[in-house]
């Protein structure tokens, strides 16, 4: 299965990098993802680690129309079913069972299980799944791993995600089979607690460039 946000266009073919957006206070969400949007950033990934992260998924899926909003760190059906309900349009995982896969199969949107084996991959092509989060990234082997993964398994496709800054993301974009990685290097915690939009969107069009 391939993650496809519309007929023709994967969720990791959006840009060279998904944002991994932990959001605090919901309020910020919607000028945050304006910012992003307009660096080039467009696919964001809010994690369900905070109590408003569903809000800040449907703010966002309400008042910006350009961005392809997300949730990540899903880890049970339920939370599918909240964040598909909140207006998500892909789903991400930091691993996966049967039961949560086959609840993501099922939502209707694209969605990114986490895999951080060769085994786990083997699994996922098995059922069918060819788009996936490696993760953690720079702890799971970093783009040496990945790299070793591409002879025997050409058609995995990874966004990496897990440790990864401006430095080392060059590095896993120039692979093969790394579509994009995710991050949050580009929203430093006293940017957004201070609203510097501006300097977000900035450090946006830095990541958006790097495969260009």
């Amino acid at each position: 299965m391939v993650s496809m946000v519309s007929s023709d266009v994967s969720v990791l073919d959006l840009a060279p990098v998904i944002p991994v957006v932990v959001v605090d206070d919901p309020a910020d969400a919607v000028p945050l993802a304006r910012a992003l949007v307009a660096g080039g950033l467009p696919a964001i990934e809010v994690t369900l680690r905070t109590p408003g992260a569903l809000d800040a998924i449907r703010a966002v899926a309400a008042e910006v129309p350009d961005a392809v909003v997300g949730a990540g760190t899903v880890i049970s059906p339920g939370q599918v079913t909240d964040a598909v309900a909140a207006g998500a349009r892909f789903l991400v995982s930091p691993g996966w069972t049967d039961g949560l896969l086959e609840s993501m199969r099922g939502s209707g949107v694209p969605f990114l299980p986490g895999v951080s084996t060769t085994s786990e991959v083997v699994a996922l092509l098995e059922r069918g799944v060819s788009e996936l989060k490696f993760f953690p990234a720079q702890a799971a082997g970093g783009a040496a791993y990945l790299k070793s993964l591409y002879g025997p398994l050409p058609q995995a496709r990874f966004c990496p995600t897990g440790g990864i800054g401006a430095d080392s993301a060059p590095g896993y974009l120039a692979l093969p089979n790394v579509a994009c990685v995710g991050g949050s290097w580009m929203l430093p915690r006293d940017a957004v607690a201070g609203g510097d939009w501006g300097r977000i969107s900035a450090l946006a069009r830095e990541a958006a460039g790097l495969r260009a």
